[in-house]
């Protein structure tokens, strides 16, 4: 986990969901969070960064354990942190919550940690413990960098050649499991495949950013109007199936059936 460490010790994560650009990822992962709230609910955050949903939902009033691996983003989430707010802020990793009893939570966010697993045996040990902290019928929440789309990142910023030659990228198009690029890239299908395996049924798969990313100087830019007109707009395309493979980031959504 060094390669992830050293990242985000020198990356401002915490701006990254306050550009416009951005802000479409945190307000339509939010509005499926509070789709499952219940007045009650117990959350988990697993892989909570500097606390951006986290932080949120303690404001709001709920139960928030966060679960964070890099220390650099728990001292800024801890400095967020107010006295009326309800959370438990640990050190841990996401691949095992031994700490953690099994059925606890009614909502469990995984919106990080898949982005930096590079093998199925990490990959299936963070899903598993996700569900297993959940209660019956609780709601799991997992977050994926969508792997084509991502190549048209890599065509617009002028970096497809170098990844390329270097092999990081198959004859498919589909990016290499290689730890120090930082980010695992996911096709719809990776993820069918990985869960295939869990005892779990699917509510909503949802592209929470779209182009945004792709276009984001063009993004910034928007006036209030224009930014509210956009998010109408993700609203209305982002469950559709034809068009989920355009996100760069991609929400699959699902409920624990036992």
């Amino acid at each position: 986990m060094s390669f992830v460490e050293d990242y985000y010790n020198n990356y401002n994560e915490d701006k990254r969901l306050t550009r416009k650009s951005r802000k479409s990822e945190y307000l339509t992962t939010m509005r499926f969070i509070e789709k499952y709230l219940t007045s009650n609910a117990k959350i988990l955050e697993i892989g909570a960064g500097t606390g951006r949903y986290s932080i949120a939902l303690a404001e709001k009033g709920y139960d928030v354990t966060a679960v964070e691996l890099v220390e650099h983003n728990i001292e800024i989430m801890k400095k967020k942190v107010k006295a009326k707010h309800k959370i438990n802020i640990i050190n841990g990793n996401a691949c095992d919550l031994s700490f953690i009893e099994s059925e606890s939570y009614d909502i469990v966010l995984l919106l990080g940690p898949m982005y930096h697993l590079h093998n199925d045996t990490d990959k299936h040990k963070a899903l598993s413990e996700a569900i297993r902290v959940a209660k019956k019928n609780g709601i799991i929440y997992s977050a994926y960098c969508n792997n084509y789309t991502c190549m048209y990142k890599m065509f617009y910023k002028h970096r497809i050649l170098d990844y390329y030659e270097k092999g990081f990228i198959d004859e498919h198009f589909h990016a290499k499991s290689i730890p120090d690029m930082i980010f695992e890239l996911y096709t719809k299908s990776d993820i069918d495949e990985l869960m295939k395996r869990y005892d779990v049924t699917r509510l909503h798969f949802v592209g929470v950013d779209m182009l945004s990313y792709i276009f984001n100087n063009k993004f910034d830019r928007l006036s209030k109007k224009e930014f509210d007109l956009y998010m109408k707009f993700i609203e209305e395309i982002c469950e559709r199936e034809e068009l989920v493979g355009l996100s760069i980031h991609m929400l699959d959504i699902f409920k624990k059936n036992c």
